[in-house]
């Protein structure tokens, strides 16, 4: 049992640093029934969670699993830092207002994976706030600037000449001194946190914690294109909060190859339940297809419901195996006659007019189910169904 939860709890992972402490946390859990805790800092930079976000709550969940206790930090004191994180300029500061507003989403989304009985919810403003001067002082003092510089994001940025706030040089000592704090037995990230999470480690031993804690580090989940990591500003998201259709959608998207790493980093699916259907795919028993709509039930189910999730798949079969329209579009209305192009635009299914006339040109646009070619046409008096590739639809009445 505890090589199946180490296992499990290996799955996916980037890299780990003390694994034999993590199977002794697991020995004593399944032998004598002792917890440990697992920590993952949070800081609340935007409101909603896409899938990348994930990755590191479903990792969590397995911990849960297997004996642990959750310290869901959210970093409410760092927020007010700004921690770069592989950027080569210091990241906005948010205001109390910003930070309660994106906690609240935060946790909502969370607890869609997460079990709520087994996660403490904590803050280090709690503690970060009481350290006054001295302690901040005796904090600074555990570290080297040659040290700090060691960071890699830090040392480019230096190399550069790119300012660098003193403030910034803070943050890896607070989030270090989080572990002191809680005493946690693990803490997780990702790889681009590596520095951060060792220092936890660190600080553990200077502040005779008398244990160091287990570090896990999660790759980053690519996006929709399979190539660049999941990301709102390259449009290759799947928001947790997206709508059921547009997630089930989402996920079908994916390609074959890729569809396996999402299995392996966002599913809750077995490793052995994921090999057999592999192995299903392999020897053509299974279809890909099949395979692929079980993963994108999973997650909408997740975040939705099983009924929503069940109604997307009905709809995105009705929509795009027999292209039929959905059932439920968006309703415009103009007056006068109107450039296609503009029309896409005020119907918000396209970005931009350049944009549209692209997707004109590639074939992309249909109105009322025919493939549109003249990117100067004009919109008369009438109703339309718009509609640009798969997913966008829209309903234009031009008086």
């Amino acid at each position: 049992m505890i090589q199946e939860a180490l296992r499990e709890i290996e799955r996916g992972t980037a890299e780990i640093i003390d694994v034999e402490r993590i199977e002794k946390l697991l020995t004593a859990y399944f032998e004598e029934g002792k917890n440990y805790t697992v920590k993952c800092g949070f800081d609340p930079t935007a409101p909603d969670l896409h899938l990348g976000h994930t990755v590191l709550l479903q990792k969590l969940a397995t911990f849960q699993k297997y004996g642990a206790r959750v310290q869901f930090l959210i970093g409410d004191f760092t927020a007010t830092i700004g921690d770069p994180t592989g950027k080569s300029a210091t990241r906005k500061v948010l205001t109390k207002d910003e930070i309660k507003k994106n906690i609240t989403s935060y946790t909502t989304q969370a607890f869609k994976i997460l079990d709520e009985s087994k996660t403490d919810i904590v803050y280090n403003n709690d503690w970060l706030e009481k350290l006054g001067a001295s302690g901040m002082l005796e904090l600074s003092s555990t570290l080297t600037v040659a040290r700090m510089l060691e960071r890699d994001d830090f040392s480019k940025r230096f190399a550069a000449n790119t300012p660098i706030a003193v403030s910034e040089f803070m943050y890896p000592l607070l989030q270090g001194y989080d572990s002191v704090e809680l005493k946690s037995d693990i803490e997780i990230g990702g790889t681009d946190q590596k520095f951060n999470l060792l220092m936890g480690r660190q600080l553990q031993k200077v502040y005779n914690v008398k244990k160091q804690q287990a570090v896990l580090m999660m790759p980053i989940l690519e996006g929709l294109d399979g190539v660049q990591k999941m990301s709102k500003s390259l449009n290759n998201y799947i928001g947790v909060t997206d709508e059921p259709n547009d997630m089930f959608g989402k996920v079908l998207s994916v390609s074959d190859d890729l569809m396996w790493r999402y299995f392996e980093l966002l599913s809750a699916k077995t490793l052995d339940e994921v090999a057999s259907m592999k192995e299903g795919v392999e020897n053509g028993s299974l279809h890909p297809k099949k395979v692929k709509e079980d993963l994108a039930l999973e997650i909408t189910a997740r975040f939705h419901s099983d009924e929503a999730a069940k109604m997307a798949k009905e709809e995105f079969e009705r929509v795009h195996a027999k292209s039929e329209i959905p059932t439920e579009i968006d309703e415009f209305e103009c007056d006068g006659e109107v450039w296609i192009a503009k029309a896409l635009v005020d119907c918000k299914i396209a970005p931009s007019t350049s944009q549209a006339r692209r997707d004109i040109k590639q074939g992309a646009v249909k109105i009322n189910q025919e493939k549109v070619s003249d990117e100067q046409l004009q919109l008369s008096a009438g109703e339309y169904i718009l509609q640009v590739g798969k997913r966008k639809f829209a309903k234009l009445k031009v008086n």
